[in-house]
């Protein structure tokens, strides 16, 4: 039985022109890499709670958001950049390609806990 898709007004992802725009918000310096799922930001807005096990250090965290992210959603890590908040923990990402299948694939991503 498959889950119903989460209201948009739920998701930490909109479609753009050319694929995704996703708000992040990381906890460096973690036990472990992994999704925690989604929660809200003071101003209300989703945003896909991450941690990595890599220091805020030298841009280290923010590649292995990079690295996690290409990986969980079967993307280059090309099509995956860090397009504001580089230097804080809410980031927005953009993920290059097909919304939809994008769309799909976060929304599996959510729904699994990122297992």
């Amino acid at each position: 039985m498959s889950r119903p898709a989460p209201a948009s007004q739920d998701l930490p992802y909109s479609a753009t022109p050319g694929g995704v725009r996703l708000a992040v918000r990381l906890t460096p310096r973690a036990a472990r890499d992994g999704l925690d799922g989604v929660v809200r930001g003071a101003d209300g807005r989703p945003a896909l709670q991450l941690r990595v096990k890599a220091p805020p250090v030298e841009g280290a965290a923010n590649a292995a958001l990079v690295a996690w992210l290409a990986k969980a959603l079967a993307l280059r890590k090309a099509d995956v950049a860090i397009v504001s908040g580089a230097a804080g923990r809410s980031k927005l990402v953009t993920l290059s390609g097909d919304a939809e299948v994008l769309a799909e694939r976060l929304n599996a991503l959510i729904a699994t806990g990122g297992r």
